[in-house]
């Protein structure tokens, strides 16, 4: 497949290509201007929730962009239909899967959804089905004893990580491991006009406000003027009974256009290491990663429509891929990539893997597979605990 050896001499600096790029450009569903909701922050200046927004040129002029999905969350969106591949058996990619129950709800996160993907905290945690250490383990040993020089490890176990960045931070150690992300992608709204929304809650049979005493069993009214001396108390309201007044809240954004901009870094990926090992190898697993990165974004960026939350859906006006190469005249080359179906990406996926493993990497057939360990499973228990009432908050 052409595709492919031109993705193999990329990804190991043997051509002039030195990146894949993505440039897309979306609207809402309901039309060009149509108000859409950015991810909400707590603002450092002010302390109140907010959204992200910053100038940046485009076009070479200087606007100002709300953020609309940063660079994790695109990731996260990758790796997730990458999981949903390898869950609905059209792809296998090795990963660590942490498995339990709690008050008999099935839990499972694996290394392609935790925070900090295969070093997770999780995972540090968590021990195998003999209760030996995670880390104590086979693959655990080999992960921990990984540095720069010698990332082959990663390759086998969790390659995500070496696509999407991982870091080390959960484990004391001089010296990190800290591959950065070869693929990023982001989106951003252009010149974003901040609406607004009244926020209130009617009850249909118009419940009193009144001040309530709050116990772990549940609340009850008041049995005087007072509450007992120490008791909890809060409106009924704030348990979710009567009416609130509306007030004004966030009420998202009106932007003149949306874009999404995605790239692969064959440097970054001409960077990494696999130790000991041939030529043939370390070329093959960098291409193989490549694929990864690309067949990731186009599982999950590739459709005609993308929901990115409440009040967040969008249409794809128009979108580019295209590799970008050593330019001229003050301009990058860039040539159309033809990515073709999701079953072209399958069969890409397919053609890499095998070349790779006729280099000789071996990949698991099934996922690594760990329980938390008691301190662990106390904690994931509790998140399942009823503990009382809860307060009312904004939908």
């Amino acid at each position: 497949m052409d595709l492919y050896e031109r993705l193999l001499a990329a990804a190991n600096a043997r051509s002039d290509d030195g990146a894949i790029r993505v440039r897309a450009v979306y609207e809402p569903t309901g039309g060009a201007g149509s108000r859409i909701c950015p991810p909400t922050v707590k603002l450092q200046a002010t302390g109140t929730a907010g959204y992200l927004t910053e100038h940046r040129y485009v076009d070479g002029e200087a606007v100002r962009v709300v953020l609309l999905d940063q660079r994790q969350s695109q990731a996260n969106r990758c790796e997730q239909a990458l999981l949903d591949a390898v869950r609905g058996q059209e792809v296998f990619i090795p990963h660590l899967e942490l498995t339990t129950q709690a008050r008999g709800v099935p839990v499972r996160i694996t290394s392609m959804e935790a925070p900090h993907r295969s070093r997770d905290a999780y995972f540090r945690d968590a021990e195998d089905s003999l209760g030996a250490k995670f880390d104590a383990t086979e693959a655990g040993i080999a992960l921990n004893e990984a540095a720069s020089g010698d990332l082959g490890a990663y390759l086998r176990y969790v390659p995500s990580d070496l696509v999407y960045g991982v870091w080390d931070s959960h484990r004391k150690r001089r010296i990190q491991v800290k591959v950065p992300r070869a693929y990023t992608s982001e989106m951003y709204g252009v010149e974003p006009l901040t609406g607004a929304r009244a926020a209130g809650r009617l009850d249909k049979l118009n419940l009193a406000g009144d001040t309530v005493v709050v116990t772990e069993s549940g609340w009850s009214p008041l049995e005087g003027t007072k509450a007992p001396k120490g008791a909890a108390t809060a409106k009924m309201s704030e348990l979710g009974h009567g009416m609130i007044p509306p007030s004004e809240g966030l009420g998202g954004v009106s932007v003149k256009a949306i874009h999404r901009q995605a790239t692969m870094s064959m440097t970054q990926l001409a960077s990494l290491q696999f130790g000991d090992v041939d030529e043939e190898y370390v070329a093959a697993g960098r291409a193989l990663l490549a694929v990864i990165g690309l067949l990731g974004d186009r599982l999950a960026f590739a459709s005609p429509a993308l929901h990115l939350r409440s009040g967040c859906d969008l249409v794809v006006v128009s979108e580019q891929v295209e590799w970008v190469g050593r330019g001229t005249n003050g301009q990058p080359l860039t040539e159309p990539l033809e990515s073709g179906t999701a079953r072209d990406m399958f069969a890409l996926f397919g053609l890499a893997l095998e070349r790779a493993s006729k280099a000789g990497l071996d990949w698991p057939l099934a996922p690594i597979r760990v329980r938390p360990n008691a301190s662990l499973q106390k904690a994931i228990e509790k998140s399942y605990e009823v503990g009382g009432i809860g307060e009312v908050e904004d939908e």
